[in-house]
């Protein structure tokens, strides 16, 4: 919230020097531009329409947060057949929060690149049960990665994500689509009816910024062409994920 305050002030200033300039200079503005202001637009909209309490309500505590990751690591010890370096006790997994019915994703990072990552959009299981099976799925059933090795697992650092439940994004065209996201806060699903779906995390952002080129890759990532988001039958979706790692905590 402090930081779209501060955003706030940058904006404001953005669209009052756009209101002084000639007809001329106004006319080259370029629609990357013109598409953060409306996006910008939205998402104040969107965020002063929610109180407090939500946000507050979808974090866990640093406790809740350590306690996750440490269980990850040692179902994924566990499963490569050796000792727990930090166990978790059953009292401290009695904790209701940690038993909500949470979408989640693990993720694996190996030397600051993927190593692994599977989750579930949904929440069809407790959060520690989630975190339990996607842990051992992201080592070792990640198609895209051979499975993960004893000694790897000593340098991964294990990124957890907890997700908000999705909802359907609507829009009218492909230039309304783009503004309507949220770079850095939503996490994005392309589905086609009865056929291929993807999803990228929000933390993907930081690798791609730009909103065109994150639909690019995600329409890729779901064996779509590049350009299917333009103009194909799709039905978007989007949500929201708290993720924490080993090197924050």
């Amino acid at each position: 919230m402090l930081t779209e305050v501060a955003s706030q002030c940058n904006f404001t200033r953005s669209i009052v020097f756009l209101h002084i300039l000639p007809r001329s200079t106004k006319s080259v503005i370029n629609r990357n531009l013109v598409l953060t202001l409306i996006r910008y637009q939205r998402t104040v909209a969107r965020h002063a329409a929610l109180p407090l309490s939500y946000y507050r309500k979808e974090m866990l505590t640093d406790l809740q947060k350590k306690t996750l990751l440490r269980l990850a690591r040692q179902t994924i010890e566990e499963e490569l057949g050796q000792r727990a370096t930090d166990p978790v006790t059953e009292e401290e997994l009695d904790d209701p929060e940690l038993r909500q019915h949470r979408g989640v994703f693990v993720t694996l990072n190996l030397e600051g690149m993927l190593r692994g990552c599977i989750g579930s959009l949904l929440g069809l299981e407790p959060l520690i049960a989630g975190v339990r099976r996607h842990a051992v799925n992201a080592a070792l059933r990640d198609n895209r990665f051979p499975l993960l090795t004893v000694d790897e697992l000593a340098e991964v650092v294990i990124e957890i994500s907890v997700l908000t439940p999705p909802q359907n994004l609507e829009y009218t065209d492909s230039i309304d689509l783009v503004s309507r996201l949220r770079p850095g806060i939503d996490g994005v699903i392309l589905k086609i009816p009865g056929g291929a779906g993807a999803t990228f995390l929000p933390q993907v952002w930081e690798q791609l910024p730009d909103p065109e080129t994150f639909l690019r890759h995600l329409s890729l990532k779901a064996g779509l062409p590049a350009d299917n988001w333009q103009y194909g039958d799709l039905t978007v979706q989007t949500y929201q994920a708290y993720h924490f790692d080993e090197q924050l905590l």
